[in-house]
């Protein structure tokens, strides 16, 4: 390691920055065919609920144009554009390629090929024009990111002046004694159940690390203020294993 290299976290191994992204692309790409499949196990299928409480917030409005960063398979987007309905289009960006692959097949099966854009892009760094979106979503991907406050930056230079950035994420739950249930059940019963369903158990073992590395809710929302967002709001759900954070480009 170099001296001069800046250290971040793996889950909860150290190492530099430099090196992380190529990480999370690794365990991505692993668990792509997996990934929908694993999230139903993983969340007994309330990640599907946490979405659509996102999409109730949001409520999404025609003509609107969604970027939807670390998007993978396509389950935001594609509950944007039905909810949205006439001339919205949406983007989904990934670092990973084959979670694109597998959006796109769904997005032919669903009908919305001709909406969509998929492309291989960076949070930190978007391969996009700057004030060009209304919407910026993300979703159980910004703990992922090596610097969040590049990646909330660059959500504010793409959406256009009143744009809408939203984030849901992993986040802590407030009562001491049920979070330290939740530990319990996350770092004894997921990454079993990568190794029987993805044949992964490594890949799941960083997920829920990454996830007791993410800041709380509070700590958040001050970075996304950080970032210039206005009107920066925060709601927990299912008792605040997840948080949805909202913001406004003013």
């Amino acid at each position: 390691m170099s001296p001069d290299n800046r250290q971040t976290h793996f889950g909860f191994q150290t190492v530099d920055e430099d090196d992380k992204a190529g990480m999370v692309h690794g365990v991505f790409s692993s668990v792509a065919s997996k990934y929908d499949v694993m999230n139903d196990l993983m969340s007994m299928g309330i990640h599907r609920v946490w979405k659509d409480a996102m999409m109730d917030w949001l409520a999404p409005r025609p003509g609107q144009r969604l970027l939807d960063v670390a998007g993978g398979t396509g389950d935001v987007a594609f509950r944007f554009l039905n909810r949205a309905g006439q001339g919205s289009q949406a983007t989904v960006l990934d670092m990973t390629a084959p979670m694109l692959e597998e959006g796109r097949k769904r997005a032919e099966a669903e009908q919305l090929a001709g909406r969509l854009d998929w492309v291989v892009g960076d949070a930190m760094a978007l391969p996009l024009e700057a004030n060009t979106y209304d919407v910026y979503t993300i979703s159980f991907g910004i703990r992922n990111v090596t610097r969040i406050p590049d990646a909330l930056a660059e959500a504010y230079r793409v959406l256009k002046p009143g744009g809408r950035l939203m984030v849901l994420e992993f986040s802590q739950i407030p009562n001491e004694m049920m979070q330290k249930a939740y530990d319990l059940y996350s770092f004894n019963v997921i990454p079993r159940m990568g190794q029987l369903v993805a044949g992964d158990r490594d890949s799941y073992q960083y997920l829920v690390e990454s996830i007791r590395k993410f800041p709380d809710q509070e700590t958040f929302a001050a970075m996304i203020r950080d970032a210039g967002f206005g009107q920066v709001k925060y709601r927990n759900l299912t008792m605040g294993i997840a948080a949805l954070h909202s913001g406004w480009k003013l």
